[in-house]
């Protein structure tokens, strides 16, 4: 099974704000195992252009601090499934609590 995740980095941790986030970490898995990760840089925030653009590069799946409800809508439509209330840490290190069923998430940390 292959899985592409995209986590919004702030200074290479989690950035509670999904749609200004400096780079976004993109950690590829295969059976259950991280197998690579990159740092690319987003376009310029413009509302429900960061769904499509992520699509467009593979992901299945969004670990984020917070995100708006409509951006959470846009990425349900593109069958990519967002996992709110992250806590900060580097993207690899949530990818690897999420594949050991570890990940703590809490509330949305966006409030708009």
């Amino acid at each position: 099974m292959k899985l592409k995740f995209a986590i919004p980095l702030e200074n290479g941790m989690l950035c509670t704000h999904f749609g200004h986030c400096q780079k976004f970490g993109i950690v590829n898995v295969e059976n259950n195992s991280i197998v690579g990760e990159e740092y690319i840089t987003p376009p310029p925030h413009v509302p429900g252009l960061l769904p499509k653009w992520l699509s467009e590069q593979g992901v299945t799946h969004i670990i984020a601090g917070g995100i708006g409800q409509k951006a959470i809508e846009l990425f349900n439509e593109r069958k990519i499934k967002v996992s709110i209330g992250a806590h900060s840490k580097k993207s690899s290190e949530l990818v690897q609590d999420w594949l050991n069923n570890s990940l703590v998430i809490g509330e949305n940390s966006c409030d708009h």
